[in-house]
């Protein structure tokens, strides 16, 4: 009669549904259960795991800001136009006028011979000295400030300089792009290593999290072997492993988290003294919302694959003879 109930109670919609969520979730449990039981082992697995994760985390991170701090300088690229030499103050002017009705650029600014001069003896420190000389060598300057959507295309900006090389009255035109590009082929470097550190790294939590219950299994050998007697299947006996793997790999993602987060509240002073003596501000990135969803599902789901990868097999080897 009641074996009669039960399979009538399960033939009503949904019933099915939570009984088998009521089975994983006893099982979740249960494998939380005895991974704090064994605190130090666990906690050693995990600071491995959080490390392993930790480490591309905070390597794209260091990339993402140090992107951030080459926009800003690529933003500020300005473009010289040197003028002819002893070319008059009007002419100068009339030139930086038409300049300025240029929808490419943002800015154009007259620098005089003098005050070229001025800053010369300023930025290198022998203002007394240049002060001396009987006549000023330097040339009018016209410092021109692109856009910044000019400014993220290196291409348009050496097209600008060549044509406005071209302009009479115009000696020379110099772009200072060389070392933001330099700058930028580093940063890209940097991903790139990132990414190959996350596909090294990641591979090893598979290693490591297939190792630690591929040695559980051999441990719990006796008992996986009674439960087959009893006819359990390999389904349900690597039930609870597969929950195990996942919940190393949740508590590896939330150490990595944290040990991103206090590196970059660590760090987050020493870069504002250093920004602050630049005369500029910059606050550090945190981790945003897809590298936090990278570390928290990435991180189980990583246990969980090293998991079935090393529990299926072992727990063919324990069936009893």
């Amino acid at each position: 009669m009641a074996g009669r109930h039960r399979r009538n109670a399960l033939r009503r919609p949904g019933a099915a549904i939570r009984v088998w969520l009521s089975h994983h979730g006893r099982s979740a449990l249960a494998s939380l259960g005895d991974l704090a039981r064994a605190r130090l082992a666990t906690a050693m697995t995990v600071a491995v795991v959080g490390i392993a994760l930790a480490l591309p985390a905070g390597l794209h991170l260091a990339t993402r800001n140090l992107s951030v701090v080459a926009q800003g300088w690529q933003e500020n690229t300005a473009l010289s136009l040197f003028l002819a030499p002893n070319l008059d103050s009007a002419k100068a002017t009339a030139l930086a006028e038409q300049l300025r009705h240029r929808p490419d650029l943002a800015g154009v600014r007259v620098i005089t011979p003098a005050e070229g001069l001025a800053e010369l003896g300023e930025a290198s420190g022998l203002a007394g000295a240049v002060g001396l000389l009987a006549e000023n060598p330097l040339p009018t300057v016209l410092a021109l400030e692109p856009t910044p959507v000019l400014a993220a295309d290196p291409a348009a900006m050496e097209a600008l300089r060549d044509t406005l090389a071209a302009v009479p009255d115009v000696a020379d035109a110099r772009l200072d792009t060389a070392w933001v590009q330099r700058v930028q082929a580093i940063l890209d470097l940097g991903a790139t290593a990132a990414l190959m550190l996350a596909a090294l790294l990641a591979a090893a939590v598979l290693l490591v999290v297939g190792n630690t219950l591929r040695l559980e299994v051999a441990n719990r050998r006796r008992e996986v072997e009674l439960m087959a007697l009893g006819g359990g299947t390999h389904a349900f006996a690597r039930r609870a492993f597969l929950y195990a793997g996942a919940w190393y790999g949740l508590m590896g993602g939330l150490v990595a988290v944290i040990v991103v987060t206090l590196g970059v509240a660590l760090v987050q002073s020493p870069v504002s003294r250093l920004a602050t003596l630049y005369g500029t501000e910059f606050r550090l990135a945190w981790l945003d919302a897809s590298a936090l969803l990278a570390l928290l599902v990435g991180g189980p789901l990583l246990g969980l694959i090293g998991a079935w990868l090393a529990v299926g097999r072992h727990l063919a080897a324990c069936e009893p003879r």
